[in-house]
């Protein structure tokens, strides 16, 4: 008996586990799959980082230097037109009327140009300027505009080409101007000059500025910066002017200042090669990194124009930079990989795989399409296709209680982080049907239950079409929030959005039921905005991740104030100042008043939403927000 126990003994030990078997190889070679995996991606997204930045700048810039030379060079044919006609004799000095119908059409013709010039060899002056408000005002051998008598002509030949000038600043603005010889018989007779304001030029630059996060300008030289689309933004800043033109070392912007002094990068040899210079400037102030690309435009006065754009730089780690002299070996170990796994693959492939995709299946909380797993002669599967049944089980009658968006959203921030208690701004609404206990009265547990339940698909279909979390149900009302687990800055655009959902939820449900002889419901909904506790909250192994704090007593009391402004609507929402004022541009909003709200010392302004608001609809309604913890 001995020997047959040790001979078993002896036989067991012989026979390697399926249990170590699997989760030495596939365990392994999982993680060694995901490290090589997770450094191929870091890599290629490296590469497709800078590829489209090559590819960002060259546009941006070309698109900023082709803006400037339509303007530019449409003002240059329109002069180049009148010296033809000078030289040609059509038109002359001398001949002021017929010299004024044809400056007139050349300048209501190309709405850029502010003044035409004639100037004879006398130095005396005529010509046609177009005032501030778009008036056109003729001058002759008077004093003509600003503009005129501070700009110098340039010292030109009979031969000479059209000539641009340097820039001219007056009464706070910049003008370029162009000037060309006139030629009568071979003879220099005059000159004519055409002046344009950089205005559309900054204006074309503000709109090409697509985002916060970016800031486009125009700089004369290497040290005049003529246009730039956050010259607000600068303004509001202390003891920075923010007028144009401006040095680039006191208009106020950090990163203009330090950038000329930056070398160019290296991993943007396809946009240097086309003409365009990126660098990358660290404000040493906050740390903030920054990636600026310039292009010039030579040809339109004696110093070039810089046209460009900067940005936030894109983060790349160090260590992933360190990595890229181990590429090889990696590549040499994933192949080693794949041929253990086809090795492995061949005695443990076929009952992991069921396993793997019902896993999947759990994995997206699609439970409807998990079937229990057989029973296997193997000791190590069996157990693992029984615990693995239990699981989905489980988890099955955890999602009836577990609201299953809020589950993921947990599930893909991380559930350690996400449930944490903290304190978060918060959008929170709270819905109440509005006499529903004498609604109920005549009803059935069955029929009360139903009707509830109807409603509170209506509602909850609401909140999660705009990304918004369910809190609880409290008898026939409702508790959902905007802002966690997942941060979002829009929470209460978000949040106004859903209650407009609901809106158009309760009337169509109303319509029916009156149609269908039912009684309609009259639904309460209240919103505010503010900072709240949110995340597990509770005892021992009872907790629910839930919101609290005052700003949630706050949204009950404008939803029970909703009794007092309209007592007998099918639907009122009513939002705090706090909720409103985060909205800008909001419209289809009235105020409601200001009220003592029950448990606040302080009044609070209180808003009607109406059916038809509008401001908050920026955006795609139901837009999965940035993935973050709030």
């Amino acid at each position: 008996m001995v020997k047959e126990i040790a001979s078993a003994n002896e036989r067991r030990r012989s026979r390697l586990s399926l249990t170590a078997l699997v989760g030495a190889a596939f365990g392994g070679l999982v993680t060694l799959a995901v490290l090589i995996v997770l450094f191929m991606a870091v890599m290629a997204n490296r590469q497709n980082t800078f590829s489209l930045l090559n590819d960002k700048s060259i546009l941006i810039t070309r698109s900023l230097a082709n803006q400037v030379r339509e303007n530019l060079d449409s003002v240059s044919q329109a002069v180049i037109a009148l010296k033809r006609m000078f030289d040609g004799g059509q038109i002359s000095g001398s001949d002021f009327d017929r010299m004024k119908l044809a400056l007139n059409g050349a300048i209501l013709a190309n709405s850029v140009i502010d003044v035409i010039v004639y100037t004879d060899l006398e130095q005396n002056e005529s010509g046609i300027y177009r005032s501030e408000t778009g008036k056109l005002w003729p001058f002759q051998r008077q004093a003509g505009p600003e503009i005129a008598r501070l700009y110098v002509l340039p010292d030109l030949g009979v031969d000479s080409p059209p000539t641009w000038g340097p820039l001219t600043e007056v009464q706070g603005r910049i003008y370029a101007n162009i000037t060309v010889p006139l030629v009568r018989h071979d003879k220099l007779v005059g000159y004519l000059t055409a002046a344009v304001s950089t205005r559309e030029i900054g204006d074309a630059v503000r709109q090409m500025d697509e985002s916060d996060d970016e800031t486009v300008f125009i700089i004369n030289g290497d040290d005049k910066v003529i246009a730039h689309s956050d010259l607000n933004t600068l303004r509001k800043a202390e003891s920075v002017e923010g007028r144009l033109p401006a040095d680039v070392k006191e208009l106020g912007d950090p990163v203009l200042a330090l950038a000329n002094g930056m070398p160019t990068l290296n991993s943007f040899k396809e946009a240097e090669l086309a003409g365009v210079d990126v660098r990358r400037v660290d404000l040493p102030e906050n740390g903030d990194a920054f990636i600026v690309m310039t292009s010039k435009v030579e040809g339109y006065g004696p110093e070039p124009w810089i046209v460009g754009e900067y940005f936030r730089a894109t983060s790349i780690s160090r260590e992933i930079s360190r990595l890229r002299g181990s590429l090889i070996v990696g590549l040499f170990a994933a192949a080693i990989s794949f041929l253990l796994a086809l090795w492995m693959a061949r005695r443990v492939a076929r009952p992991l795989k069921e396993l793997s995709q019902r896993a999947g299946f759990v994995g997206k909380l699609e439970f409807d399409h998990v079937r229990p797993l057989e029973r296997s002669r193997v000791s190590e599967l069996d157990q693992v296709a029984l615990a693995f049944n239990a699981m989905v089980v489980g988890l099955k009658a955890m999602n009836t209680y577990v609201p299953r968006t809020l589950f993921r959203k947990l599930m893909r921030i991380g559930l350690g982080e996400a449930t944490q208690a903290r304190e978060a701004d918060l959008t929170i609404i709270f819905t109440d049907i509005a006499g529903f206990t004498s609604l109920s009265e005549n009803m059935t547990a069955g029929e009360t239950a139903a009707i509830l339940n109807e409603h509170f698909a209506l509602l909850v279909a609401a909140v999660e079409a705009e990304g918004g979390t369910v809190d609880k149900f409290i008898g026939d009302g409702m508790l959902a929030f905007w802002g966690a687990p997942d941060a979002r800055a829009d929470h209460a655009q978000a949040a106004l959005r859903s209650c407009l959902r609901m809106a158009e939820a309760v009337h169509e449900a109303n319509r029916k039921a009156k149609e269908d002889g039912k009684v309609p419901i009259r639904l309460r909904v209240g919103v505010h905005s503010g900072h709240a506790v949110v995340g597990n909250v509770g005892a021992l192994d009872r907790w629910n991740y839930t919101v609290v704090g005052d700003a949630v007593n706050v949204c009950s009391r404008l939803q029970e104030l909703g009794r007092e402004v309209a007592p007998d609507d099918e639907l009122v929402i009513l939002a705090s100042a706090d909720t409103v004022r985060r909205v800008p541009g909001i419209e289809g909003v009235e105020p409601a008043g200001s009220h003592h709200l029950r448990g606040r010392r302080m009044r609070i302004d209180v808003w009607r939403v109406g059916y038809g608001a509008r401001g908050m609809l920026d955006g795609a309604a139901g837009d999965e927000p940035a993935v973050g913890v709030a």
